[in-house]
């Protein structure tokens, strides 16, 4: 079978056998042999469903233990994973459900207050969903594993075998500066290489615990999550939200030594007035990003937490993770880079830069001639998006260059310091929020003439979002108004905090709106 998922479970089963494997907040655990046939029977129960090597399965539910066996099953049967985005409205699941072209979702229950089955249904209205829908609740789900009995072990092992390296092994959505969200493809071995390199940095061995709190759909929870636990032999510890007394009980009760997460999650548990009451000290490894992380914070982390090792890196979802720091590093390399190249990948600076004057307006964020967008190239560099070659080739260059529309600078250890984007894109609590596509539901709005929307700071979530609305002649409109049609066409981290009432937005010769203006408060 090679470097595929399913050679990797089965090598974990045998490497690992009776070691602790995954962890429900239930309290129920698998061993790594008990993973790997709980993996197998959901191989089984997709085949007697009628999936087929190459089907697309799509997931979209919360950090469980059933996301992890499901998620596995599908790779052992054959099939390719489409994780959904567990913030996504129901219109736009079904939208990424749809292009996808998914012959079976498994879907969470009522999650955050919300049955995403009948969102589903009620964004299809008459339309199909896809031909086989598990539900991932009791009794559906293990109805569902009850199909097993009809396929034998065999046939299911023949299918995992059937399984190539180069064989696409998930389909991770991601919106674009558009706003049109684009499916990057990787392979079963890209996947693998780089939750083997995270592993490897990080130091992962059989005696970690490892809290995720990472969204599994994300391509960091993914890959440097549950692959990186596969292939070290740490264990699973799925979290559904970030909840900071609920991770403080886990951290305490499961011994946690490795958690990843943005910087707002070690505000909330730095900040908690429960923390000292809660054993941590068998925390060993943070592992940050996604935002500014200030060098008193990489202090706090290891003072107060007890962290052994605190490390930043780099990634995205067609790259997953570039960059990474290492433990030995000081702490101004940590909190202002992003590290050195990992997982194969190669960086450098290329020449395309922000526009001299946005550059000038904001001088304050460090920019500089130095400066350029980051290219990454490498043997785990995404395949290219799904059903785009315009968008690939647009992203790819000829040399194999991905153009990651960040701007940086690299010093002469190559670490990488990201000073800017050249796209809007911002971060919400390590969540990547694309303006584009918060306008376009804006601009659905009745008496809105216009509309903009730029990433302000924010001390909790790093950056949040701030809408410049012009209204129609003859229009009143609120901001409670505006707000609230956001929180219901959208997911609520790409809701606006704030709205701002202009009688008209600045503009260029060519009528786009200038948003450094906006950036710079005029």
């Amino acid at each position: 079978m090679g470097q595929t998922i399913p050679a990797a479970l089965r090598t974990a089963s045998l490497t690992y056998g009776g070691n602790p494997a995954l962890v429900d907040p239930g309290g129920t655990r698998w061993t790594f042999a008990e993973l790997h046939t709980a993996v197998r029977d959901v191989a089984r129960a997709l085949i007697a469903s009628g999936v087929e090597p190459g089907d697309r399965i799509a997931l979209w539910a919360p950090n469980t233990a059933r996301w992890v066996v499901a998620a596995l099953g599908a790779h052992y049967a054959g099939g390719i994973l489409v994780p959904v985005n567990t913030r996504f409205t129901g219109a736009e699941a079904l939208d990424v459900i749809t292009r996808s072209g998914a012959r079976a979702l498994f879907v969470t229950g009522p999650f955050l207050g919300v049955d995403r089955l009948a969102a589903l249904r009620e964004a299809a209205g008459s339309g199909p969903l896809p031909p086989l829908v598990v539900p991932l609740t009791d009794p559906s789900w293990t109805g569902f594993l009850d199909r097993a009995g009809d396929v034998p072990i065999g046939a299911a092992e023949r299918r995992a075998a059937g399984v190539r390296p180069d064989d696409v092994g998930d389909i991770l959505f991601t919106s674009g500066t558009t706003g049109r969200s684009k499916g990057a493809m990787s392979a079963h071995r890209q996947s693998l290489a780089v939750a083997t390199a995270w592993a490897e940095i990080g130091g992962l061995t059989g005696s970690d615990r490892y809290l995720v709190v990472n969204p599994f759909f994300n391509s960091f929870g993914l890959k440097a999550g549950i692959l990186a636990c596969l292939v070290s032999g740490a264990a699973i510890v799925p979290q559904a939200v970030f909840d900071v007394p609920q991770a403080l009980d886990r951290i305490t009760a499961e011994r946690i030594t490795v958690l990843p997460g943005p910087p707002t999650l070690y505000l909330g548990l730095l900040d908690h007035p429960e923390r000292d009451r809660h054993d941590l000290s068998s925390l060993r490894l943070a592992v940050t990003g996604a935002a500014t992380v200030p060098p008193a914070l990489v202090e706090r982390i290891r003072a107060e937490l007890g962290f052994d090792h605190v490390l930043t890196a780099y990634g995205l979802t067609e790259a997953v993770v570039a960059t990474m720091c290492r433990p030995g590093d000081d702490t101004r390399t940590i909190a202002y880079t992003s590290g050195r190249a990992a997982a194969g990948f190669e960086v450098r600076i290329g020449e395309k830069t922000l526009p001299d004057s946005h550059r000038g307006l904001d001088s304050h964020r460090g920019l500089d001639s130095h400066q350029g967008e980051v290219l990454l190239r490498g043997p785990n560099l995404m395949l290219g998006y799904l059903d785009d070659p315009e968008a690939t080739a647009e992203a790819i260059d000829a040399d194999g260059w991905l153009h990651t529309g960040d701007v940086g600078r690299l010093d002469e250890h190559g670490n990488l310091t990201i000073t800017d984007r050249l796209t809007d894109m911002y971060v919400t609590g390590g969540f990547n929020v694309y303006p584009a596509e918060v306008e376009r539901a804006l601009a659905a709005m009745p008496g809105i003439a216009e509309c903009a929307v730029i990433g302000v700071p924010d001390a909790r979530l790093g950056e949040v979002g701030r809408a410049f609305v012009v209204p129609r002649p003859g229009h009143e409109l609120r901001e409670t108004d505006v707000l609230g049609f956001c929180r219901s066409h959208l997911a609520g981290y790409k809701v606006p905090h704030s709205v701002e009432l202009r009688d008209v937005l600045p503009h260029n010769a060519s009528g786009k709106v200038l948003k450094f203006r906006l950036r710079s408060g005029s």
